[in-house]
């Protein structure tokens, strides 16, 4: 290592620390330790321009060890990102650019956000197969337009967590040859040695993955680690673990020590270890002229990778003005036919239909409008209705097709399903079945974090599952989902309604969706409409013009409210049934709208829903009740458990007319 990348890869360092004591909270231990393999892959290997950082072909760098975020941050200052000296003063601060984790759509230059370990892995090999797929469909024969690298770094921790195991089973699977990690191994966790709790043999276990493995002795070796960069570029058929030694808070007098993971180094520690590497100031945040001056000569090379890629883009585009046409829609979030007003979108033949059989005739309507949607499910696509016909099956032999396979993996399915949509030029959704949204719950929340439009299908809604058993019937799956902001939840009644689901999914620039599906036939209802793209809307109103009470239901249970309803007015007793697909997008009505759907003077209001009553309070009041579950369910046909829990129309009567 000559001098002056000496000095740049201290300069990392000493930021990444700086930026920890000032803040007097963070991790400089991962940054100090892995300042070397970051510098030689971001100067030296990686396809990056910081003066386009959304160019299309960049490669893609995932720091899944989002704690060690002031590494990151010290290279998109140093690297021209846009990122301060004053961003990295105010680390960890209110409203600054340099949160304490990594934030997609925050700070430019961050692919992912970061900080549930492993979960930058998964979102790795989702970019990875992105890459695959694109350049499956728009390369042509001397125009590689789609040819970049994935690369994510992580260390123990990320090892540990068993979303990275069943992501990188998958990858090895499929061959995602252009899936490179590095693996920060330094043997230190939280609690101290690894030994405590991880002894196992990682590069045996990847190389069980079908990962081609190389390791770097020693983790300062600026030439070993671009050996091995070189090395897993050089490998054609298999994605690769660079296994780089390092110690953790290397140049600290904390350094191969636990503490060095999670808390500051201190104001003397620091000015040790800037003794320690021989940096020439000892004050914070200075970083010589000739330092800088070596990053813009690195930040002018890249630049003129992109003028060359620009170049053979312009060409294709008009050799390929066909493919450009292709291109462009596909990297762009609007539909290009309008779906609203298409009159075969909403139309259904008036037969009862389980609302996962009409999810999947939807899904096979709009994959011509759509031509980038891509998307599968957890081993259970014929159980979804997710298989997309004649789309073919994306594999190691055929990276074109549209129908994804992610094995029973959900949690790395909805991490892959996050890196599929953050890599751009694709609209995926993800499926399982509903109770299992458990497994992949962490994922939907970085999916609402991110704001990224990942739609989830997920079907068996309720105890609607029957014979299965408790184990397999949601209860408080639908208030989980429901309380995770910038998250909407649509559970349709009929196949109006599911298709409102969709047509909000697929709209949707900037949330995720869980459309959540029946496995039982549901009836098609009088008054289902598009209205159902409000969230809630009056399905059946009453005759009188003012209701003595109103019922509002989900799903399989509106047709519960309807025929109570017709029984009821034998009675006297005048009730509105109000259909809520989705509470979240009722919510965002304005208040004149949602006091018009449920008029406040109204007190006598039955929620109904074969799942959690949890939430249903705000829309009952006190003066209300709701028919839900109140316990798990059980196993026997379905149509025994909804009697036997109390989902019968004789039961909503009884309980309408208490409230009345």
């Amino acid at each position: 290592m000559n001098n002056i990348e000496n000095m740049a890869v201290n300069a990392i360092r000493l930021l990444s620390a700086d930026s920890v004591q000032k803040a007097n909270s963070g991790h400089p231990g991962l940054p100090l330790g892995a300042a070397p393999m970051a510098y030689e892959l971001w100067s030296n290997h990686m396809n990056h321009n910081p003066k386009n950082p959304d160019w299309k072909n960049r490669d893609r760098f995932v720091l899944s060890g989002g704690h060690g975020s002031t590494l990151l941050y010290s290279l998109l200052h140093l690297f021209g990102y846009g990122l301060t000296i004053n961003d990295l003063k105010e680390f960890r601060q209110d409203g600054s650019l340099t949160p304490g984790h990594p934030e997609y759509g925050h700070t430019i230059g961050v692919e992912a956000t970061t900080g549930p370990l492993g979960a930058g892995m998964a979102m790795a090999v989702g970019m990875a197969m992105a890459e695959e797929h694109l350049a499956a469909k728009f390369n042509k024969e001397g125009f590689p337009i789609v040819d970049h690298y994935t690369y994510a770094l992580g260390g123990d921790g990320c090892m540990m967590e068993g979303i990275s195991s069943e992501a990188f089973s998958l990858a090895g699977t499929l061959e995602l040859n252009k899936l490179i990690v590095f693996y920060d191994s330094n043997n230190i966790t939280i609690e101290g040695s690894t030994e405590l709790a991880f002894t196992e043999d990682v590069e045996k276990r990847f190389q069980a993955y079908n990962f081609h493995t190389v390791e770097v002795k020693d983790g300062t070796d600026l030439k070993a680690i671009g050996k091995a960069i070189e090395e897993a570029k050089a490998e054609k058929t298999k994605p690769s673990l660079i296994i780089v030694n390092t110690n953790i808070g290397h140049g600290s007098p904390k350094e191969g020590l636990a503490s060095a993971h999670g808390e500051p180094l201190g104001e003397e520690n620091i000015i040790k270890t800037r003794e320690k590497l021989l940096w020439p100031h000892l004050e914070p945040f200075h970083i010589p002229e000739e330092v800088y001056n070596h990053y813009q000569s690195i930040i002018d090379e890249k630049a003129k990778t992109e003028e060359e890629w620009n170049v053979l883009f312009n060409k294709y585009s008009s050799k390929y003005p066909e493919m450009k046409e292709v291109w462009d829609e596909y990297h762009s979030l609007e539909l290009k036919k309008d779906l609203l007003n298409d009159e075969d979108f909403w139309s259904f033949p008036d037969k009862a239909e389980a609302t996962r059989n009409v999810s999947g005739q939807i899904i096979n309507k709009i994959k011509s409008f759509v031509p980038n949607l891509i998307g599968g499910s957890a081993d259970l696509a014929p159980s979804t209705k997710t298989y997309m016909n004649g789309e073919g099956d994306f594999s190691k032999e055929n990276y074109l097709g549209r129908n994804l396979h992610f094995g029973v993996r959900e949690l790395a399915m909805a991490g892959i399903g996050n890196g599929l949509i953050l890599h751009g030029g694709l609209r995926p959704y993800v499926s399982t079945f509903f109770v299992f949204s458990d497994y992949f719950k962490p994922m939907a929340r970085l999916s609402a974090l991110m704001g990224v439009p990942l739609i989830y299908v997920l079907t068996h809604d309720s105890i609607g599952v029957g014979e299965d058993g408790p184990t397999h019937e949601p209860i408080e799956q639908l208030a989980m989902l429901r309380a995770m902001p910038n998250f909407t939840v649509y559970r349709p009644a009929d196949s109006k309604e599911c298709a409102a689901a969709w047509y909000y999914a697929i709209t949707s620039k900037s949330i995720p969706t869980a459309l959540v599906l029946t496995r039982q036939n549901l009836p098609q209802l009088e008054g289902s409409s598009k209205e159902a793209l409000k969230g809630g809307y009056v399905i059946s109103d009453s005759k009188k013009g003012t209701a003595d009470a109103i019922i509002i239901a989900t799903g399989s249970e509106v047709q519960l409210a309807i025929e109570a309803q017709k029984i009821l007015i034998k009675d006297n007793i005048d009730v509105r049934v109000v259909s809520m697909p989705s509470r979240d997008v009722f919510e965002m009505q304005s208040n004149e709208y949602k006091d018009s759907v449920l008029p406040k003077n109204i007190k006598a209001r039955l929620a109904i829903e074969a799942a959690s009553s949890f939430g249903w309070g705000k829309y009952v009041g006190l003066d209300g009740d709701t028919i839900c579950m109140e316990g798990f369910g059980a196993s026997a046909p379905a149509e025994i458990l909804f009697e036997q829990f109390g989902f019968t129309v004789e039961n909503v009567v009884k309980k309408v007319k208490e409230l009345a």
